[in-house]
């Protein structure tokens, strides 16, 4: 007799809308996605992420980088991370930049839309990116999932998705694209990790 997966106990470090933190759940519900979310840190107060996390109970707490020196502001976002025993965090459109402690060397990861290390790097993010790859002419497109490092979209890559760029892609129809990708890689990657 095999017994149940051990649930993965993470963090999620957000600064917006929420819309992975919601895949997230959406998948440890309803495709037995092995996850326990134990703490949301977002970079904003008020934003849509800190509600989805209050409606499913999950603890949560808003560090805003301006309020702390680099050494201060990564202790402030790791010792909540220590303290609720979670193994991995996650970055799930987390715009601010945090050194990574060694104690959570290869155990932070990000999602980036794009197959990086294509149309990566600082300001590299969101609408940047799909209008940076149409620009450039590309046709094909995607996201990485990836370890964090101390370099902004950098660390070794855990799994890539690809998606087709058309013809009449605007930033809009791409990111869409991409962000379904997004909702299949994040959760497959995760399940490697145990």
């Amino acid at each position: 007799m095999s017994s149940a997966p051990t649930k993965l106990p993470i963090a999620v470090f957000l600064s917006g809308g929420g819309r992975t933190l919601e895949n997230l759940l959406r998948h440890r519900d309803e495709h037995d996605l092995p996850i326990d979310v134990r703490l949301v840190i977002s970079s904003r107060p008020g934003v849509r992420g800190l509600d989805i996390a209050s409606q499913h109970g999950i603890e949560s707490l808003v560090i805003r980088k301006s309020d702390f020196d680099d050494p201060d502001y990564r202790e402030a976002m790791f010792e909540p991370v220590r303290e609720f025993g979670t193994r991995y965090v996650v970055m799930a459109g987390f715009l601010k930049h945090v050194l990574i402690p060694d104690d959570f060397h290869n155990r932070v990861i990000n999602i980036h839309p794009s197959l990086l290390p294509a149309f990566g790097g600082k300001g590299m993010y969101g609408h940047n990116v799909h209008a940076a790859a149409i620009a450039r002419g590309v046709t094909i497109s995607g996201c990485t999932v990836h370890f964090v490092d101390n370099q902004y979209d950098h660390g070794p890559i855990i799994l890539q998705q690809s998606c087709e760029v058309r013809r009449d892609d605007t930033p809009d129809t791409l990111a869409a694209r991409v962000f379904e990708k997004e909702c299949e890689a994040l959760p497959a990657a995760l399940r490697t990790l145990l």
